[in-house]
């Protein structure tokens, strides 16, 4: 596409990256509003924005004058405990650190700026606490800061009021009664008459922006494009974004309708840019205060403030369970379930009823549907110890409208299939090892890929069909270990060949519900310097199942990863999650190549969750016990279940 010409109109609600940062001007725009992405903020806060906007949130000197005037309206204690809510790269959070308010945190949709706040906090020695999250579902427990403070115009990147409304009524749940909300947003009535149209400025002595701006065509946003040229190396980047535009009036009423009282407005921030250039959206901009008052429960369409019946669903140990070695459960099997057990009912106030009687399952969950609050679904064994039928239970359970946690039936059977959820991989750009299907009724194949191999069930979890013969070095190796997995395993669906990656074997562990509410833990490796020379390293059937096997005693420690390849696969697995729409807990299988590169190997939904497994491990490295894990996919199911509430806010 080339600059004398005007380029397509995209779909309104594309969720394509509107050219941003694609290092490529589109050319003349006559409608911005239709390349600004929905989710456009994901996106933009990036290196450059520290660069083009470095006037004002990196000059030291207007920081010090912001968090004396915050002082100042605010008056904290020392064990005030303060929220700076979309906090950035921290300035706010880490001044209030250097002069003494150490109960103050900051939470941040944007990796990269959480990145740069801890690593300036540690740089000085500071304990300031950073986390990512979306503001529109924290993982804060009700009552929890005395203020909120939302500062720098970070509020109403959303692209609807309700969305907007849905950060005020969780702020409203997480400030404790009679706490504070303090919020600094552009004076929308202002803008909307004094906007620059068309503007450009320096950022430094290479890079220069140049912006266009417009209202949108409800007038209730202003919507800017940013292109960002470098003297030396062009255009390097051609980003859309919009910010809706309250006045006083339209945001004190959005406030009340989150449940807030004693609104007053103060003087704002006076703009003092070095630059003095384009100030944009901070020329001119409303601050308020306003209060949480007592505040009843507010409970959800069916799912009780308290949890307090909760059934949870484990396999039959009266059935044969084919991937176990002697078919049946044994003691660590029922070792496991007291663990489960004991953790579950330690300390809290819940009844737990147990279903292991999946001959009488249907009728068991009828007869209890009325007196259930949720179900902890943890029957990954598959409904009557069958392993094709693990989508089973929750369709059960869908039918019985009982709500339960983790996956739904379609996203049990998308991930059961690995051949798919390669392919949905590969669509989403995420990098994984070459690969052939092998149908059993083929006996001739061509290989994309060069030894060693890797030979696995397509269909299957558990490591199920996969042990130390299934790394094959040439073609013969290869059609025996074919042959194993249908002799030994009894396996006569699909195979799957891929190439055996040499790099570091590592695990991603995701609990909550992305893009809201939700928390990364710790990304364990296996450590292979316990076995033998010469076996190949894996962590397969053998490491889960046989006790006598040199595998046997491998174990989980922290990854050691470059920052680049730690965000890389934080990123990518919080992408699947939500493309494969996993629930409450997922594990994300990975492994590097021999150049370091890392590619996705499988998805579990509803990983294992025993006490020694490997969600369990990276819990534990995360600070979690195995009881509070527990209760993390409980609190997460419970989260998810309550319904966006229903809106009906209208914008001036």
């Amino acid at each position: 596409m080339n600059n004398t010409h005007k380029p397509d109109k995209p779909p309104r609600r594309s969720n394509t990256n509107g050219g941003q940062n694609n290092r490529r001007a589109l050319g003349p725009v006559s409608d911005l509003e239709s390349y600004v992405p929905t989710d456009w903020w994901r996106r933009i806060f990036t290196s450059l924005y520290i660069k083009t906007d470095a006037d004002v949130i990196a000059d030291v000197n207007i920081t010090t004058n912001e968090v004396d005037t915050l002082l100042e309206i605010l008056q904290p204690t020392p064990d005030t405990n303060i929220l700076d809510l979309c906090c950035g790269q921290g300035r706010h959070t880490l001044e209030f650190h250097r002069r003494g308010y150490t109960r103050v945190e900051g939470l941040d949709r944007s990796r990269y700026l959480i990145q740069k706040a801890k690593k300036q906090a540690r740089s000085e020695g500071l304990s300031a606490h950073f986390r990512e999250g979306d503001a529109r579902k924290t993982q804060y427990k009700d009552d929890t800061f005395d203020v909120v403070m939302i500062l720098g115009n970070s509020f109403g990147y959303f692209e609807t009021v309700q969305d907007d409304l849905l950060v005020l009524q969780d702020v409203f749940r997480i400030l404790k009664p009679e706490g504070t909300l303090l919020l600094d947003l552009a004076d929308g009535e202002f803008l909307k008459n004094h906007y620059e149209a068309r503007s450009w400025e320096w950022a430094d002595k290479k890079l220069f922006v140049c912006r266009e701006r417009e209202l949108s065509s409800d007038g209730q946003r202003l919507i800017t494009r940013e292109i960002i040229n470098h003297t030396d190396k062009g255009v390097i980047a051609d980003q859309f974004y919009a910010e809706r535009l309250y006045s006083r009036e339209s945001i004190t009423r959005l406030l009340q309708d989150a449940g807030f009282s004693r609104i007053e407005h103060l003087e704002g921030f006076v703009p003092a840019s070095t630059r003095n250039q384009d100030l944009g959206m901070m020329a001119q901009r409303i601050m308020l205060t306003c209060t949480a008052p007592m505040k009843p429960t507010i409970l959800a369409t069916g799912v009780p403030s308290e949890l307090r019946e909760i059934v949870v669903i484990l396999g039959d140990p009266n059935k044969i369970d084919t991937v176990k070695p002697d078919l049946v459960f044994d003691d660590d099997d029922f070792y496991t379930i007291n663990e489960l057990k004991h953790a579950l009912e330690n300390g809290n106030q819940r009844h737990y009823t147990y279903l292991d009687n999946h001959d009488t399952l249907i009728d068991d969950l009828r007869d209890l549907r009325d007196q259930t609050d949720l179900v902890l679904n943890l029957c990954d064994e598959g409904l009557e110890n069958d392993p094709h039928k693990e989508l089973h239970v929750p369709a059960l359970l869908e039918m019985l409208h009982i709500p339960y946690t983790g996956g739904d039936p379609q996203c049990l059977a998308f991930c059961y299939d690995k051949s798919l959820v390669r392919g949905i991989a590969k669509e989403m750009n995420i990098p994984v090892p070459e690969g052939l299907l092998i149908k059993a009724e083929d006996s001739i194949f061509d290989l994309p890929m060069q030894f060693p191999i890797i030979v696995k069930p397509n269909f299957g979890d558990s490591s199920f069909g996969i042990i130390q013969d299934s790394v094959v070095q040439t073609p013969e190796e290869l059609i025996d270990a074919v042959a194993q997995i249908r002799r030994r395993f009894g396996y006569q669906q699909p195979v799957l060949v891929e190439e055996f990656l040499l790099g570091k074997d590592l695990s991603v562990g995701i609990m909550g519900n992305p893009p809201h509410e939700y928390r990364v833990l710790p990304i364990i490796e296996e450590d292979y310097s316990s076995l033998p020379p010469g076996l190949p390293h894996l962590c397969g059937y053998e490491a889960k199942w046989l006790p006598d096997s040199p595998y046997w005693n491998l174990r989980s420690i922290p990854a050691e990863l470059s920052e680049s390849t730690h965000n890389f696969l934080e990123d990518a697995s919080i992408k699947l999650f939500i493309r494969l729409e996993c629930r409450d807990y997922a594990r994300f299988d990975w492994r590097l190549d021999s150049e370091g590169n890392p590619k996705l190997l499988e998805v579990n939904p509803n990983p294992g969750w025993c006490w020694d497994g490997h969600l369990a491990k990276m819990a534990q490295l995360a600070g979690l016990p195995y009881s509070e894990m527990l209760e993390a996919i409980i609190s997460a199911a419970a989260m998810r279940l309550v319904p966006t509430a229903a809106c009906s806010v209208q914008q001036e």
